[in-house]
């Protein structure tokens, strides 16, 4: 499809326009047929004797580079939603609907392989517009679910407004009401021309550039009026500010400030950070500020990427996507402005969370430094991949959203020419508590500091408002207070919540009338942050967890209560009282969409059970049926083969991260042990007791 556009802009010869995949630029693309990176390309287009500039980024459909999809969506203001005719509406389509509206990117409906519903499903024009009918409304179900109220009328697609197109992106044909009407092309045409062979035809009456482009500029709105809607959103600064008007109208003539939202490593050039440049002009030469990393950058060049290529440019407006080098610190979702102390754009939430680890090896101690500049770069380009390195042990670690993920990292470890081991595949866990405990009391190592500290499980609701960033430790601390008292918190521990990580944990202050205690906090945070990275039962990361400092007795003499005391008494401290909290293993539970004839349910419904999985629904779309189940991830690295013996390979069915569930009572034991033993840890778990001090 993008091959298309870019064909109509004069940028491909069309004769291999389909074939080319010239946003795939990457060998493993080409030869996988897949999407695996963001490609971005600027697209000039004459229509009506008039010319519109585009900024296009073509992104993955898999759900594993799901984040790259999220991170677009921070640069541009409408997307073209891609589905099938055929299997209509899927999971992916939803998560990357939700997430576009949730930004306030406006969507538009592509639906792509008309041509399966005649030569597969053997439709009828009439038969075809009647399932065609479905996919539509089955989409606009997901815009009033997810769109808030003002836009949700005016954001649904309709066949009459043509912000729907229907097309072959194979056949390079598509078309839309208004250029139906132009045309007088209708559905008997499209089906007369798949039985009588004239696609040929089709496709130069109705060219698919002309109706996804006239789409786009009919419905996408150009910056300065997308940006008066959206950065209310992305950015919590004040709007009234001179720096918040710039933002809104889109002012190249205000203060430089632009959010990156990728970054791509060139062997000759290092960094360079493609972004949305909000507001201001950027030109080479100038210093910018990162916000998050408190640095100063000078840009070396500034550049815009046109697919594979990146073109050198004198300057870009405010409203473009430029690729920006010499900011050798800048990381996606950094801020970067001419003014130092702006307040950053909102933080990247992902939908999905690494849930699968190897750990990788040199086979030549010679490669090693070159696997781990490999590694880090892998990591700085995709922030989905979490990379760990241990100094002491040597250990090597990447973890990504699925196996997929981290069979195309290791691939293309393999492709910079290094030789690499691998282990089987691991499951991330994580570690949450099922009661309450406390307070319990722990002393400084030189006995001389006493920290009191309690824990209790967080609510999922308060969980999942700081997954997505609706509360976080930048924000107004009134505002969190407010949000926070909606929950059920009182209001002394709503007001003092003295930390939080992404992952859905607490620190927060309960003491009255303590001294010293605003110089020491820093040091009892690390304290936290330490216990929830590593786990009181298997050094998993921790999930849920509010700490709270109940009471605190220091040392008059600073030099008794510094880091190297309160530090180790915190984690001790909330050590002890997660043990006693009822600690239980989270594991990863993946959500699975099967799509098979429906005399293939019972052996499906048997694969998911074998599987520790269960079925939570099956429906009829025509003749396919859509099953609906879950399944640990544990239980799937195998699944493919067993799902294939079982139905001869005529099941289509994909899997995504759902939710993490309690690991049965049963493998808790287990399951703990094992982790223990493959970090080099004793085998049983620590009782509460030894971190425990008495008066």
């Amino acid at each position: 499809m993008s091959d298309s556009l870019l064909a109509a802009c004069g940028m491909l010869s069309p004769s291999v326009a389909g074939q080319a995949l010239a946003l795939d630029y990457m060998d493993l693309e080409q030869t996988r047929q897949m999407t695996i990176k963001a490609a971005n390309v600027t697209l000039y287009y004459e229509t009506k004797g008039k010319g519109y500039v585009m900024n296009m980024i073509d992104t993955p459909g898999h759900i594993d580079f799901t984040g790259r999809v999220t991170r677009s969506l921070r640069a541009i203001d409408g997307a073209i939603v891609v589905s099938d005719s055929v299997e209509g509406i899927m999971t992916q389509t939803e998560t990357v609907t939700r997430q576009a509206l949730e930004v306030r990117v406006r969507p538009v409906l592509f639906i792509n392989k008309i041509d399966r519903l005649v030569k597969e499903l053997r439709l009828t024009p009439d038969k075809m517009q009647e399932w065609l009918a479905n996919i539509i409304s089955d989409f606009n179900r997901l815009i009033s679910i997810y769109a808030e109220p003002e836009y949700r009328e005016k954001w649904k697609v309709n066949i009459q407004d043509s912000s729907v197109a229907f097309g072959s992106a194979k056949d390079r044909w598509a078309f839309t009401f208004d250029l139906a009407k132009e045309t007088g092309v209708k559905f008997s045409d499209i089906y007369d021309a798949y039985v009588n062979d004239k696609v040929d035809e089709l496709r130069a009456k109705i060219p698919l550039h002309e109706a996804v482009l006239s789409m786009v500029i009919k419905h996408h709105p150009p910056p300065h009026v997308a940006q008066s809607y959206r950065i209310p959103v992305i950015w919590k600064g004040d709007l009234n500010s001179d720096i918040g008007q710039a933002l809104l109208k889109c002012d190249d003539k205000g203060p430089v400030i632009m959010m990156v939202t990728n970054i791509v490593v060139d062997p000759q050039a290092g960094v360079v950070a493609v972004g949305r440049l909000f507001s201001g002009t950027v030109e080479s030469g100038i210093s910018l500020s990162l916000i998050s990393e408190k640095r100063l950058g000078r840009i070396q060049s500034v550049n815009m990427f046109m697919g594979p290529y990146r073109e050198i440019v004198d300057k870009l407006y405010a409203g473009n996507i430029p690729a920006l080098l010499g900011l050798e610190y800048a990381r996606a979702g950094e801020t970067l402005s001419t003014i130092k102390n702006i307040h950053p754009f909102e933080s990247i939430r992902y939908v999905s969370e690494p849930v699968v680890t190897i750990a990788v090896e040199s086979k030549h101690p010679r490669e090693l430094p070159k696997l781990v500049d490999t590694l880090r770069r892998l990591s700085i380009e995709d922030p989905n991949l979490v990379v760990k390195i241990n100094e002491e042990s040597g250990e090597m670690l990447m973890s990504g959203m699925g196996v997929l993920h981290l069979e195309i990292a290791t691939t293309l470890l393999q492709e910079d020419g290094l030789e690499i081991v691998t282990s089987e595949p691991l499951i991330n866990y994580r570690e949450t508590i099922q009661g309450k405990a406390g307070p319990i009391m722990a002393k400084s190592p030189n006995r001389h500091n006493k920290i009191f500290i309690r824990i209790e499980p967080l609510t999922p609701e308060v969980i999942e408002l700081i997954r997505t960033g609706k509360i976080n430790e930048n924000m107004d601390k009134k505002e969190m207070a407010k949000i926070l008292r909606e929950q059920g918190w009182d209001t002394d521990e709503s007001k003092n919540v003295v930390a939080m990580d992404e992952r859905g944990n607490m620190f927060v202050d309960a003491t009255k009338g303590v001294q010293f205690l605003q110089e020491s906090l820093d040091s009892m945070r690390a304290g936290f942050t330490d216990v929830m990275i590593n786990g009181p039962l298997a050094y998993e990361y921790c999930r849920g967890f509010k700490v709270i400092l109940h009471h605190y007795v220091p040392h008059e003499d600073p030099a008794h209560r510094t880091y190297a005391q309160l530090m180790p008494a915190t984690r001790r401290a909330i050590l002890g009282a997660a043990l006693l909290a009822k600690p239980v293993l989270l594991e990863p539970i993946l959500g699975m969409e099967v799509k098979c004839t429906s005399e293939l349910i019972g052996a499906v419904a048997s694969v998911i059970s074998s599987k520790r999985g269960k079925m939570l629904n099956v429906d009829q779309k025509g003749i396919l049926t859509l099953i609906d189940g879950e399944v640990p991830a544990s239980e799937t690295f195998d699944l493919s083969e067993v799902m294939r013996g079982a139905t001869a390979g005529k099941a289509i069915w994909n899997t995504h991260f759902k939710l993490w569930s309690p690991a049965p009572q049963s493998l808790m034991a287990g399951l703990v042990s094992e982790i223990r033993k493959r970090k080099g840890l004793e085998p049983e778990p620590p009782k509460p007791q030894e971190f425990i001090d008495k008066e």
